[in-house]
């Protein structure tokens, strides 16, 4: 006899109101504030709630060619993480002979190497620790770098998951300002290729909103002169975008700012010069870099969110983790008090079982 007090399909409808839940506030607050990292922890919450729910319900159906269809899906997305952890070193390795065979071999185009080196190298330090040194050492040399490692690799997927849903932000073609990072020159002068992707993106946004609304941006070019250059760099780019088309009177050169800070910070102050008094602003720059400068931007007090450019494929996996880095070093001190409290949890982990 069924039990009245446990209906199946009644928990199974009530469960649903979890992922309902965790994504109605992601949608709120994401709607809010879409520079949030916090926002990713919503997201996932409401995300893998949602695959559980959907596979209890799957299973509750008794339809045996969805449930095995579905499980086949599954074991088959598992098979292509695992693969993808397998050769998660040698992707990376890959990766970096490219990036070393067409980009310059500065320290931050070698991310990619030094971390396929760690992960491969990581086994055997282990090893070594746990064979030569006393054991409660040897416990805290491998349980504490472990703990840091996944507290790292926790905001790293959080970051990847916000940077991913960032790349949906289509501002409505009614902006006042489109503001265009800088980044460096060619030879001192010249516009490189991926800075021309960020000004072509703009000019493109830019000629969508003439013809729909019959009123442009004003675009501002916002970087100042490198040590190595021999003019700032948004002078430069505003004389990129004259040459491709851009009205001389739509274009304007903020030449000072030396960070993406300053990009945001000195570009507000000529927009608050010319007004309107509530401007709709939007920054133009490279796709992996959006997330992270849409950040800055509201540390400056800047109101705007940011539209990508497209960025080699190749390039990607440095630039991520470039920016990822970046994020983490600019909350040192939160992170610092973290790891400093897995560092106490660890001796006390190891006190206790050598007691």
């Amino acid at each position: 006899m069924q039990n009245e007090l446990f209906d199946i399909p009644g928990v199974v409808y009530l469960g649903w109101l979890v992922p309902v839940g965790f994504g109605l506030i992601f949608a709120i607050s994401y709607g809010i504030e879409k520079r949030r990292l916090g926002n990713g922890i919503w997201f996932s919450l409401f995300f893998y709630s949602f695959l559980t729910m959907l596979a209890v319900s799957i299973l509750g159906t008794n339809n045996k060619w969805l449930i095995v269809i579905s499980i086949a899906l599954f074991v088959l997305l598992l098979l292509l993480i695992g693969v993808a952890f397998a050769l998660q070193a040698f992707l990376l390795l890959w990766n970096a002979w490219i990036v070393w065979k067409r980009e310059s071999h500065t320290l931050a185009n070698m991310l990619t190497l030094i971390l396929g080196l760690a992960i491969l190298l990581a086994p055997f330090v282990t090893r070594l620790t746990t064979l030569y040194l006393p054991a409660p050492v040897a416990t805290v040399l491998n349980l504490f770098p472990a703990m840091v490692i996944f507290y790292v690799l926790f905001w790293f997927y959080n970051y990847l998951t916000m940077l991913f849903i960032y790349q949906f932000n289509h501002p409505r073609y009614k902006q006042d300002y489109l503001i265009v990072l800088g980044a460096g020159l060619l030879n001192g002068d010249e516009v490189s290729p991926l800075l021309g992707q960020r000004i072509d993106r703009g000019l493109k946004f830019y000629r969508k909103q003439l013809a729909k609304t019959g009123r442009p941006p004003m675009m501002i070019f916002s970087g100042g002169q490198g040590g190595d250059e021999t003019v700032a760099e948004g002078v430069a780019m505003r004389r990129y975008a004259l040459a491709k088309g851009l009205p001389a009177d739509h274009a304007i050169a903020e030449d000072q700012s030396k960070t993406t800070y300053e990009n945001m910070v000195f570009s507000q102050r000529i927009i608050d010069q010319r007004g309107p008094a509530k401007p709709r602003v939007t920054f133009v720059t490279n796709g992996y870099h959006t997330f992270r400068a849409g950040m800055i931007a509201r540390k400056a007090g800047l109101r705007a969110n940011g539209i990508g450019a497209h960025t080699a494929k190749f390039f990607l996996p440095n630039a991520i983790l470039r920016e990822y880095i970046a994020i983490f070093v600019g909350n040192k001190r939160w992170h610092a008090v973290a790891i400093g409290l897995m560092l106490l949890l660890t001796l006390f982990l190891t006190w206790a079982e050598y007691q």
